[in-house]
């Protein structure tokens, strides 16, 4: 079922939104190498529970044990945060977070260079971000999801990668899963049109090879089949006259802020 925001319900996810927003400025900023994936998640709960009312979204959502996703190079998805997993120099780290407030939700990710990095390698993540603001920029009123997601496939596709099917973006408010999906692929015109009041989160998954994965044994995490580089870029995008609100935009988005 697609749910329609009141004006208060999209400030609240706002609010929730900035909280997000600064959980993942502040992740970004202790991502270095010799890290675990354990240190970033207990910062980023300590963080969020630090603010009156909110909550992880994600910890006890579906049993996932964490407050944080983090999928690090061929991991496309839903990583499991480890003391066992320490981050190298070079690496990248896909940092997957959403906050409850008021019980609305905002979800975010952003993919984040450990170190140095290649510029082959820069340049998935600077495509990826890309895409992402083409999605953005065709949320609006009177689109439908096919238009989102083509406009994401066009942008990755063009510049030699694939986009990931079987995942998708999605509604979100008072569920953290609600309707429309949105495929990171599509056909201008087709699929649920967009509405003033629909709250979407917009996340493209990019991959260096081809476009095929598969699950861990962990029944969690999500992988590149052929083993190639995924970067993953997500906000929470608000449908409104004046064009798309971004509700979780913050110094590491783009253009599309």
């Amino acid at each position: 079922m697609i749910t329609i925001k009141s004006a208060r319900e999209v400030e609240v996810m706002a609010a929730a939104g900035r909280i997000l927003t600064d959980t993942l400025v502040l992740i970004e900023s202790h991502t270095r190498p010799g890290v675990t994936t354990e240190d970033l998640d207990r910062l980023a709960e300590d963080f969020i529970l630090g603010h009156p009312g909110a909550l992880p979204s994600f910890k006890g959502l579906y049993d996932f044990p964490k407050s944080l996703c983090t999928s690090i190079n061929d991991e496309i998805v839903h990583g499991i945060p480890s003391k066992s997993r320490e981050l190298q120099d070079g690496d990248i780290v896909s940092v997957d977070c959403g906050v409850c407030l008021e019980g609305l939700h905002a979800d975010s990710a952003r993919t984040i260079p450990v170190g140095e990095i290649s510029a082959d390698v820069e340049r998935l993540l600077s495509v990826t971000r890309e895409a992402l603001d083409a999605g953005i920029t065709a949320a609006v009123i009177g689109n439908h999801t096919g238009d989102i997601g083509h406009a994401v496939q066009q942008i990755a596709e063009a510049a030699g990668y694939t986009v990931v099917r079987e995942l998708v973006g999605h509604g979100i408010g008072t569920r953290f899963h609600e309707e429309p999906q949105i495929p990171n692929f599509g056909t201008p015109g087709r699929g649920h049109s967009l509405t003033e009041g629909m709250t979407l989160a917009i996340e493209p998954m990019v991959n260096a090879g081809k476009r095929d994965i598969r699950t861990l044994k962990d029944k969690w995490t999500v992988v590149t089949a052929d083993g190639s580089l995924s970067a993953h870029f997500e906000h929470t995008v608000h449908v409104h006259p004046d064009g798309p609100r971004i509700l979780t935009a913050g110094p590491a988005t783009t253009a599309a802020e």
